[in-house]
């Protein structure tokens, strides 16, 4: 893609744009405390916008340039969620310069990403599940890969929030039955641990030593001794899964949407399974766990006192 200005145009100063976007970054990044892959993302995005209009300074960008920024970024092959991501950036930017430069406009609304299919991960069967997780470890390695991967299916994590659990966490975890995580938008929530995997961490508890470096704060480590990183989970789960036996690829969100699935088919309790998964919408545990509204009203009219007709 050629960010080369049309001819007889020149360049906007793209430091000053550049100096523009650092200082909404830097404010975003102090309000709602992005982690740094998010503002790498954020800052991917404005930069594209910055590449895309060379000769514009941002308060020329028009909403005609957005669409035609957004068309180009499609034909270039970005997906349906990625363009979703950088117009949300976009947008964000130019709310910040109206408040902080007192832009007049923001040229980002009412323009919208194309849509795409939602792609939901397969749940595993419980039978699938208990094939998976039976195995015990041979080695210090495995001990540690079943401990991670029967967290993440007991309690239902995300992948950051299993590689972000510290070892002074874990005391309460074993003891307790429960670990607290942060999820995103850096909100803390406490998740319950079933008795299979307490007793696969403190399994893990007892060899850590021979894997961690001193000093090391993460409670699962990788083959250096530091705190294991996600890809290395998601490889090793591959690997644990063929060696299972299991035909697909199983995925650490796959564990995740299996906890989701199990625990609505048996307990349908749905506000109950929004919690354990950290979801502020309930919209979003609809679609996680191949809810359909008929469901969703089944169990709005079972539980809410005013729901029925009199």
């Amino acid at each position: 893609m050629s960010s080369r200005p049309p001819q007889g145009a020149a360049p906007a100063d793209r430091d000053a744009r550049l100096a523009l976007v650092t200082q909404y970054l830097d404010t975003l990044q102090h309000e709602r405390r992005l982690s740094r892959y998010t503002r790498r993302n954020y800052q991917r995005a404005c930069a594209a916008l910055l590449d895309l209009n060379p000769a514009m300074p941002l308060e020329r960008i028009g909403a005609q340039a957005v669409r035609r920024s957004v068309a180009r970024l499609h034909a270039a092959g970005l997906s349906a969620p990625t363009l979703a991501l950088t117009l949300s950036a976009w947008r964000g930017l130019y709310e910040w310069l109206a408040l902080a430069r007192g832009f007049p406009a923001n040229p980002c609304k009412g323009v919208r990403a194309p849509r795409s299919a939602k792609r939901l991960p397969k749940a595993l069967s419980p039978d699938a599940a208990v094939q998976l997780l039976d195995p015990a470890g041979a080695d210090a390695t495995e001990v540690r890969d079943k401990a991670m991967f029967e967290l993440l299916y007991s309690s239902g994590l995300r992948l950051a929030e299993l590689v972000a659990i510290d070892l002074r966490q874990a005391r309460d975890l074993v003891s307790q039955g429960e670990v607290a995580v942060i999820g995103k938008g850096a909100k803390t929530r406490a998740v319950p641990v079933g008795r299979a995997a307490a007793s696969a961490v403190s399994a893990w508890l007892a060899v850590r030593g021979a894997l961690a470096a001193p000093g090391e704060p993460g409670l699962f480590v990788g083959r250096r001794g530091a705190r294991i990183a996600p890809r290395v989970v998601q490889a090793r789960l591959s690997r644990w899964a063929k060696k299972s036996g299991l035909d697909t690829h199983v995925s650490p969100h796959a564990l995740r949407h299996s906890f989701a699935s199990h625990l609505l088919q048996s307990s349908g309790d749905l506000r109950a399974v929004q919690e354990l998964l950290g979801h502020a919408s309930i919209a979003t545990t609809q679609v996680y766990t191949h809810l359909d509204f008929q469901h969703l009203a089944r169990v709005y009219d079972a539980a809410h006192p005013r729901a029925r007709k009199k």
